[in-house]
């Protein structure tokens, strides 16, 4: 599987580069601006970008912005962005297609190799992996005066946090160390309390929840 990097801090990026290698993932360029971003993925092609959204000249939100560029040029490109604090702007921007093959990380997941590892290998197959904080706080900002997550019990906000999360009704049953079937009711219930459409396509539910959580009041 080949990778574009994009990061302008050298320890971090050399980090990563040895990191993705160790797990087979061959890198086919890594770079540190927002113009070296855009051309490697236009040239390269590779089969999933895992980009800061800080990168030179601009040092704003050049990173997420080319990456946005890329996928309107070559709509469905597996992006995995990266970003020091959580910005809901930026996961909006993220998921405003509608389509999979996205995900939005603190830096500080990268120090967890197994849990970076598992959402850049979820995103290339076309899943959604969003940071478990900025799933807490879609879902506080959605509680806040009332609305439908109030009438959720604390076991399916758990199980929402992780099916926004990305995670397969198996994975949420092996998290939380109970059967899949205790796990489809529990979903079932929540997409019922919140008005969507049951679907057992899991990244499309995955958008779904997250479009009903970020959706303004």
């Amino acid at each position: 599987m080949r990778v574009v990097l994009a990061e302008d801090l050298f320890l971090l990026r050399d980090g990563l580069v040895r990191m993705l290698e160790a797990y087979g993932f061959e890198i086919a360029a890594a770079v540190e601006s927002g113009p070296e971003l855009t051309r490697a993925l236009e040239e390269l092609r590779p089969d999933v970008a895992v980009v800061d959204v800080r990168l030179p000249p601009t040092h704003t939100d050049e990173g997420l912005q080319c990456a946005l560029a890329a996928r309107r040029a070559r709509p469905g490109l597996p992006v995995l962005v990266l970003s020091q604090h959580v910005e809901q702007l930026y996961a909006r921007e993220l998921l405003a297609d509608g389509t999979g093959g996205v995900g939005y990380l603190l830096k500080d997941r990268v120090f967890d190799a197994e849990q970076f590892i598992d959402a850049v290998r979820r995103v290339a197959a076309g899943g959604t992996a969003m940071d478990p904080q900025v799933i807490q706080q879609l879902l506080s900002r959605r509680s806040a005066g009332g609305t439908p997550l109030d009438r959720l019990t604390p076991r399916e906000r758990e199980v929402l946090e992780l099916m926004a999360q990305g995670r397969s009704n198996a994975g949420i049953a092996a998290q939380l160390v109970v059967t899949e079937r205790a796990i489809a009711k529990h979903t079932s219930n929540i997409f019922t309390k919140l008005g969507l459409e049951v679907s057992d396509d899991d990244n499309r539910r995955v958008l779904a929840v997250l479009a009903h959580l970020d959706r303004d009041r």
